[in-house]
């Protein structure tokens, strides 16, 4: 550990009061303006905004659904009890209810509408998932994309979310395995282009 003895003060105070002479503290906004521009470049993605799906059917049940605010992004998270086989998430002019084909009304300035290829329902038709309000899964309020997330339903053997976001955006789709032997069907939804 080194000691500050009176000389290294009186050099300290000089090299400070030569910076801001030489306008090295005017500098400073200008600092601030480029962590700035990189913390948005930071923030670039080429996910695009065309349809992502997998193919394949599963039987393992959804379980739970559930959303998280992040820096470039805002995020849904799908929870299966077992391995996420198929999936399709796609920009659509409308959402349908599963079954009925009833429009699903959504907030916001574009609609995407997220497949589950697995019910949300047991081998004896018990549910798996029981939303307590169906036109809002997770609240989304003060996200910088997400608008609303509501249940379209589950109809032989899979499960349809509406999501409702801010505009066209670019997206990505993945799963991730675990917790367990389950799985995570991923959405995320970037803030801008």
């Amino acid at each position: 550990m080194s000691r500050s003895t009176p000389t290294h003060r009186k050099v300290r105070t000089t090299l400070l009061a030569m910076a801001a002479a030489a306008g090295v503290a005017a500098a400073v906004p200008a600092v601030a303006a480029q962590a700035s521009t990189a913390s948005t470049a930071s923030c670039a993605v080429t996910w695009g905004s065309l349809v992502k799906s997998r193919p394949g059917m599963g039987t393992a049940p959804l379980t739970n659904v559930r959303s998280g605010r992040h820096t470039c992004y805002d995020r849904l998270v799908l929870d299966v009890a077992g391995a996420t086989t198929g999936y399709q998430v796609s920009y659509v002019d409308q959402v349908r209810m599963d079954g009925s084909g009833d429009v699903v009304p959504l907030r916001g300035g574009a609609k995407l509408q997220v497949i589950l290829r697995s019910p949300a329902y047991d081998d004896a038709g018990n549910p798996t998932y029981t939303p307590a309000n169906r036109r809002e899964l997770v609240n989304v309020t003060g996200y910088s994309t997400f608008r609303q997330v509501a249940w379209a339903g589950s109809f032989e053997g899979q499960t349809t979310l509406g999501l409702g976001v801010r505009a066209r955006l670019p997206m990505n789709v993945f799963v991730l395995a675990g917790p367990g032997t389950g799985s995570r069907l991923v959405i995320d939804v970037a803030h801008h282009w």
